[in-house]
């Protein structure tokens, strides 16, 4: 079960992703446990697997209305599928990568995937119950969702 701290990672290097890639503060609801079946995933989903001393996934979902309005506040006029699908696993990955600093070198991250959410739903890789993260940014909806043994 990660602790309170733990989540405090996540939840730091996302407000950081957020206040340096779009220049704009991202709203962070209180974080829940899913205590049966599969979080629901939004439109795109962004997977990184987590090997070493803890094992699992750290995924990004959001929907494509976000990704399209995040991609133009970067600047980027390219808002096809190809880019959304880039950005999905930039997020998850750069989310990932702040929080492997602060667990050290036992804490593996894989390069990114996107995946088509299963049913509506992410299915962890693990036994562990996946936190949820809620995530409001501008008038849209997100999750981060951490799930790790």
């Amino acid at each position: 079960m990660l602790t309170e701290s733990e989540i405090r990672t996540f939840i730091d290097g996302t407000v950081r992703y957020f206040a340096v890639s779009a220049g704009q503060a991202v709203e962070v609801g209180a974080p829940y446990l899913v205590t049966d079946g599969a979080p629901a995933a939004y439109d795109y989903l962004g997977v990184i697997t987590v090997s070493g001393r803890r094992k699992g996934a750290v995924c990004f979902t959001a929907p494509r209305s976000m990704l399209m309005v995040l991609l133009m506040r970067m600047h980027e006029t390219d808002t096809g599928d190809a880019n959304i699908r880039d950005l999905v696993g930039e997020v998850a990955n750069t989310i990932s990568g702040n929080a492997r600093r602060d667990f050290g070198r036992e804490f593996q991250i894989s390069a990114p995937s996107v995946v088509e959410p299963e049913g509506g739903k992410f299915w962890p890789p693990v036994e562990a119950r996946p936190f949820v993260i809620p995530l409001n940014w501008r008038s849209h909806s997100a999750k981060l969702i951490v799930c790790l043994e």
